[in-house]
C-alpha cells in the first residue's frame, strides 16, 4: 500500500505492524519498569486535603485507576472494531463518526464539536505527557549523578538534560515507526525481566528480614492491598492513571496495522492486561511490602526520615530500595544493582517518550489534515513518512514542560503530571460517551459492552476530574501549588484551543455545529 488516503488522514503510510508490533508500541508507553521508579516518590508524597499522608493507599489507588482504564480500554476496542479506517485519528475520528453514522441527520450537526472537543482534549494529554517524561528522565539522571559524585544538580544542568533528551527522542521518532517498534520490543523485554528480579528480591527481603527491621510501613500483605480511606484512594488514583495510560495509543496506528479491525481491539486490552493487571499490581505490592525503617533519608528541612517518609523525600526511592536489597541479600552489590536498574529505567523512559511522540503527532496530523489545526503539523517526511514538523514542534513544547517539572520536585513534577492526567480523564470520558452514541442505532449493540461498561467508564472518569479539582484545591500549600500548575497548563491550552477554532472559523463562517455538506 504505497500511497493511501483514509478518513483519518494518512497519506503515504505503509501497513507494517502486526498484533505484536501494535501491542508493543502501547506497552512501551505504559512502561511498568519505568513508572515504578519515577512515580513511586509522587505517590509516597501524596497527601489528603488535611495534609496527612495517603501513601498507604497506593496499591488501592492503582487498582481503582486500573478499573477505570479497563472500562475505557473496552470502549476503545469496541470503537476501533467498527472504525478500522480511523488511521491516525483514533478517538478524534471516532467522535465524528459516532454522530455522522446516526440515521437521524439532526445528530450530524454535533459531529464537528464532538471531534474538536475530543481532539483538543487528546492534545492536552498527549502533548503534556512527553514533557512529563522529559522531566522524569532529567530527574533520573540527576539521581544517578548524585549517587556517583555526591553532588546535587541545580536547575540549569537539569534543564540542559531536558533539551538533550527531547532532541534525541525527536530524532528517533522522525526516522519512523519501524525502528521505534524494534526499540519498544527490546525495552519491554529488558524492563519486564528487571521488574521480576526486583519484585522477587523485595518480597524475599520482607519474608527473611535480613537487617532485623522492626517497624514496617505495612503490617502485612493485606495491609498493602486494602483501601484505608476514600480520600486516600481518590488522591492516589488521580496520580496513578499516569502509569496506566498508553493502551489507547495503538488505536492511532490503524494506518500502519496490517489488520486493524482484528489486531487493534486485541492490542488495546492485551497491553493493559500484561503491564497493568499483571506487572503493576505485582511490582507495587512488592515495593510497598518491603518498606521499613531501614529505608532512610532526609527531608527538605534536612531532618532524618525513615520508611515511607524517606520514600517521599527521595528523588528515586526505588533506587534506594535496590541499594538495600543488593547490600543485604546479594553480598553488598547494592550500588551496582541500583545503577543497573536505573539504566533499564532510562531505556524504558526513552521508549515511553518515543511512543507518546508517535501517538501525539499522528493525532495532530489527522486534525491538521481536517484543517482543524495549523497546516504545519500535517507535513509528511518524504523519506520516513512521519509527521516530522509536528514532532519537532512537540519536542519544543516538551522541553518547556520538562523545565517546569524539574523546577521543584515533587511539586513541579506532580503539577505537570496532574495536567496530563486531567487531559487523560477528559479524553477517556469522552471516548466512553462516543461508544454509547456510536452503538445506539447499530443492530449489533450489546447492553453490557455498549451501554453498561462505557457508562461506568464515563462516570468514573468524570469523578476523577472532580477529584483533581476538589482534593487539590482544598489541600495543603504544596497540593495547591500543584493544582495551580495543573490548572495553569489546562487553562492555557483551553484558551489556545478556543481562540484557534474561533479565529480559524471566522473568515470562512464555519460554525461549530452544522450539518456537514453532502
Amino acid at each position: 500500500m504505497a500511497q493511501e488516503q483514509t478518513a483519518g488522514g494518512t497519506t503515504g503510510v505503509k501497513p507494517t505492524l502486526g498484533l505484536t508490533g501494535v501491542t508493543m508500541n502501547a506497552m512501551a508507553l505504559i512502561a511498568p519498569g519505568a513508572f515504578l521508579w519515577i512515580t513511586f516518590q509522587l505517590q509516597a508524597a501524596a497527601t489528603a486535603p488535611d495534609g496527612s499522608s495517603v501513601a498507604n493507599d497506593m496499591w488501592a489507588g492503582i487498582a481503582l485507576a486500573l478499573i477505570i482504564a479497563f472500562l475505557t480500554a473496552i470502549s476503545y476496542g469496541q470503537l476501533a472494531g467498527i472504525y478500522p479506517e480511523a488511521g491516525f485519528g483514533s478517538a478524534y475520528y471516532f467522535a465524528e463518526k459516532a454522530f455522522l453514522d446516526r440515521e437521524n441527520q439532526a445528530h450530524h450537526r454535533f459531529a464537528r464539536i464532538a471531534k474538536l472537543t475530543t481532539g483538543w482534549a487528546a492534545h492536552l494529554f498527549y502533548w503534556v505527557y512527553p514533557g512529563v517524561m522529559v522531566a522524569m528522565m532529567a530527574t533520573l539522571i540527576g539521581y544517578m549523578y548524585t549517587a556517583l559524585s555526591g553532588v546535587t544538580l541545580s536547575w540549569t544542568p537539569l534543564a540542559i538534560i531536558c533539551v538533550i533528551f527531547a532532541l534525541v527522542t525527536g530524532y528517533i521518532a522522525v526516522r519512523g515507526i519501524t525502528g521505534s517498534t524494534l526499540t519498544s520490543i527490546i525495552i519491554n523485554v529488558v524492563q519486564l525481566v528487571t521488574l521480576v528480579l526486583f519484585s522477587c528480591l523485595a518480597i524475599y527481603y520482607r519474608l527473611t528480614n535480613p537487617e532485623g527491621a522492626t517497624a514496617w510501613s505495612y503490617t502485612g500483605a493485606w495491609d498493602v492491598i486494602k483501601p484505608h480511606t476514600v480520600s486516600g484512594v481518590a488522591v492516589q488514583s488521580t496520580i496513578a492513571i499516569l502509569i496506566l495510560v498508553g493502551f489507547e495509543s495503538c488505536t492511532a496506528f490503524a494506518a500502519e496495522a496490517k489488520n486493524p479491525k482484528r489486531d487493534i481491539p486485541r492490542a488495546v486490552i492485551l497491553s493493559l492486561v500484561i503491564q497493568g493487571l499483571i506487572a503493576y499490581m505485582f511490582e507495587y505490592f512488592a515495593a510497598n511490602y518491603m518498606v521499613s525503617e531501614k529505608l532512610v533519608g532526609t527531608d527538605a528541612s534536612g531532618a532524618a526520615v525513615t520508611g515511607m517518609a524517606a520514600a517521599a523525600a527521595s528523588s528515586a526511592p526505588i533506587g534506594d530500595m535496590a541499594i538495600l536489597l543488593g547490600n543485604s541479600l546479594l553480598g553488598g552489590i547494592g550500588f551496582g544493582l541500583m545503577m543497573s536498574i536505573a539504566v533499564t529505567v532510562g531505556l524504558a523512559v526513552l521508549g515511553t517518550t518515543l511512543s507518546c511522540l508517535n501517538t501525539a503527532v499522528r493525532v495532530s496530523y489527522a486534525m491538521a489534515q481536517d484543517d482543524e489545526m495549523p497546516g504545519v503539523l500535517n507535513a509528511m517526511h518524504g523519506r520516513y513518512a512521519t509527521p516530522h514538523r509536528a514532532i519537532w514542534v512537540l519536542v519544543a513544547v516538551s522541553i518547556l514542560i520538562g523545565w517546569v517539572g524539574v523546577w521543584s520536585n515533587p511539586v513541579g513534577l506532580t503539577g505537570i503530571t496532574l495536567a496530563s492526567n486531567f487531559g487523560t480523564f477528559v479524553l477517556y470520558g469522552l471516548t466512553c460517551l462516543w461508544t454509547i452514541i456510536a452503538f445506539a442505532e447499530r443492530h449489533d449493540r450489546h447492553l453490557v459492552k455498549h451501554y453498561l461498561i462505557p457508562g461506568l467508564g464515563l462516570i468514573t472518569n468524570v469523578l476523577m476530574l472532580i477529584a483533581i479539582l476538589y482534593l487539590y484545591i482544598i489541600g495543603n500549600a504544596d497540593a495547591q501549588h500543584e493544582a495551580y500548575i495543573c490548572f495553569g497548563i489546562t487553562g492555557a491550552w483551553a484558551l489556545v484551543s478556543a481562540l484557534y477554532v474561533m479565529l480559524k472559523g471566522a473568515p470562512t463562517g464555519r460554525p461549530i455545529t452544522a450539518r456537514p455538506t453532502p
